[in-house]
This record gives structure tokens, sequence and C-alpha cells, in this order.
């Protein structure tokens, strides 16, 4: 991958340029991203020590250039352009006409909003390793809460963390045990501060990659830089996703569905 914006400039180009913000809410955690039927989130990343791309509000600008903010190093800019980016594609009717698997996605019921906490985090990878085994090498990019518990004994487990706590590998490990795994599991914050190309290159050909959390684009774009599974976020109550990002909580299932896309390559 000679060109690390090329992922990026996919994603952008694929936004129609005559959809048009409605409204934009930086949260303490999240931020929130409207735009006539289409909302999006994404982790909120207070850093701007870099000047903003665009001075504008994302308010009454398109769609497509509030997400080419992604591109911005003032990363409290590249969370509203990777919330413009979910906007578009993390919905359930790209997620259905995908394949994708999620609560109310399976056939099997079509009233997604009933479902309970526990099915709308379902898709959640963590949730699921039953094809760990214990000599599986599993790398970990961002300390996911509890994960610890939910992957240790299961596997040889590696967290790489930009703020390490105790018993984690700083970030910078990477260049060094990516390519040794047989498992990696990316936090979709990645896609925000930029370092995702660079980890994706860096997984071995015979590693399982999954990007991980509502920040996560759900777009088959993806795969073609490496992914193997995408498990990101489809808002299905913009009011209460609003409600809840602007109070700061951190928990934000109650406003939509956990959702998971395999690359059937």
């Amino acid at each position: 991958m000679n060109n690390r914006w090329s992922m990026y400039d996919e994603l952008i180009s694929g936004i129609p340029e005559d959809i048009i913000v409605d409204e934009c809410i930086h949260g303490t955690v999240w931020t929130w991203l409207s735009a006539g039927p289409y909302c999006g989130v994404a982790l909120t990343v207070k850093l701007e020590t870099m000047p903003r791309m665009s001075a504008s509000s994302p308010v009454g600008r398109s769609l497509r250039l509030v997400a080419e903010g992604v591109r911005s190093w003032n990363f409290t800019e590249a969370s509203a352009g990777m919330a413009a980016i979910n906007a578009f594609y993390n919905t359930i009717e790209n997620m259905k006409m995908l394949g994708a698997s999620g609560p109310g996605l399976d056939g099997r019921s079509e009233d997604i909003t009933s479902a309970d906490i526990s099915a709308r985090k379902k898709k959640n990878p963590f949730d699921h390793p039953e094809e760990l085994s214990a000599d599986a090498k599993v790398a970990v990019v961002g300390h996911f809460p509890h994960i610890e518990k939910k992957l240790e004994g299961k596997c040889k487990l590696s967290i790489l963390e930009r703020d390490p706590s105790k018993g984690d590998l700083p970030d910078s490990a990477c260049e060094y045990i990516l390519g040794e795994q047989d498992y990696v599991f990316i936090t979709g914050m990645t896609f925000i501060n930029k370092t995702l190309p660079r980890l994706l290159q860096l997984c071995g050909e015979k590693t399982r990659v999954s990007l991980v959390g509502p920040s996560t684009a759900m777009s088959p774009i993806v795969f073609k830089y490496g992914a193997d599974e995408l498990s990101g976020f489809c808002v299905t109550d913009p009011e209460l996703a609003k409600r809840l990002i602007a109070d700061g909580k951190r928990d934000i299932f109650e406003s939509g569905i956990m959702v998971s896309l395999k690359n059937n390559k």
C-alpha cells in the first residue's frame, strides 16, 4: 500500500455530494452527526494541536466535504469526518444489502428496535472467542474494557495501547509483533488517528484481522486493504443516540446495534 490515503479517498469518494449535514455534536466520548436520513457516530478524539482543515461548522455543508475532514491532523475534526463516513455507510439498508449479520438482519426477525441490550452488543467479536485456542497468538490494538477477562486463558494475548496500563505493550510494539499473530483485533479509532493503514500493512498474510467498535466504517472497501471482518455500529434511533452522546454516555448501544460483516474472499 504505497498511498496510505487510498482507503480514505475511496470511502470519501463513494459519498454523494448532495447530502447536507443537519447537526453535529462532539460529546465527551462520541461524536454524533446527522444528514437527512443518515446518522453516524465515531469516537471523539480530543487532540487539537493542529488547525482544522475547514474553519466552517459541519452544519450546512456537504456530507462528503465533512467526511474529507477524516484526513485532518486535528483529530476532533477527524472525528466528525469519521462520523460522516459512518453516517453514509453504516446503515441498516446497506447492511441488509451486503449480507451483514446482527439483530434483525438474519431473516428471523424484522423488529430490530425491540432487541435487548445483550442482543445489540452480540456482534462484538470479543464476546465470541470460540474460534480461538490456547495456542493462538492474539493481539488487540487498543485496550478495550474488560478485554483481559474476555480473552485471557483462551489464547496467548498481547494488548497494545498508546497510553499503556500495567501489562500492556506500547503501541510501537506493533512494528514487531503484528506479523507474528494468528488474530489481530484493531479498534476503529485507528481510522481517526490515521494509524490503520500501517497496522493493516504490518499484519501477516495468514493473520485474521478484525476491526472493532462504533468508529468502524462498515464498507467492503476496507477489505481491499487487509481487513477480514468488520464489527461496527448502526444507529437505529438517532434522537436517542444524540441524547446519550450529548450527555457524555459511553454505552450507546440502546440507540443502535452492533453488526458484523465478513470478507468472503
